[in-house]
């Protein structure tokens, strides 16, 4: 494939901003993902297909682009092992698969090099394909809304803690560890 004329990675360095290895990691794990699980190009419109990415960087917002998975929709997962892994399941069929890509020497070349390499490379050189390690994920909840009793603001009910009697926000709350005031005596 020759990347300077695939609308699709085109449109992938559109949305994420420029072209790096990191986005072509990306963009191959979901081609990879899509083809192994038999998803002809359909984006996910809602949850039928989910995302775990191990990590937060470039590759996937190529994966957002091309999967339809999404964080705000809930079906794409941040679970940070700072691992460039991405495992997907496809809700409707039962089907899944982790992506992870190989090791690779960082400085052995340029970073035009190392995007073409995976973006053109051939898929068992860059990556590995298993089995997920995980079960499907369920489906995004919908929370009600708490207001903090000390800054006001709405939270997620899943979110809020209770100190003093008083339910409060992440940001308001402070957590009691034992381990330090014990060490103050």
């Amino acid at each position: 494939m020759d990347i300077l004329s695939d609308k699709v990675w085109d449109e992938c360095v559109s949305f994420h901003g420029h072209s790096c290895p990191g986005l072509a990691m990306g963009y191959r794990a979901a081609k990879i993902a899509m083809k192994e699980m038999g998803i002809s190009g359909d984006r996910s419109e809602d949850e039928e297909l989910v995302c775990i990415s191990e990590n937060d960087a470039c590759g996937v917002d190529a994966i957002q682009w091309i999967t339809g998975c999404t964080v705000g929709k809930g079906n794409m997962i941040l679970r940070l092992t700072g691992k460039q892994a991405y495992s997907f399941y496809d809700r409707r069929t039962g089907k899944s698969v982790r992506v992870c890509v190989k090791p690779f020497d960082r400085n052995a070349c340029d970073f035009s090099a190392i995007t073409d390499r995976f973006i053109n490379g051939p898929e068992e050189d860059s990556f590995e394909i298993k089995k997920t390690t995980t079960e499907v994920p369920e489906k995004a909840r919908i929370f009600n809304s708490i207001i903090c009793e000390k800054c006001g603001e709405a939270v997620r009910e899943d979110m809020i803690r209770i100190k003093d009697g008083k339910k409060l926000c992440l940001d308001c709350f402070t957590e009691y560890n034992e381990r330090w005031s014990c060490r103050l005596k």
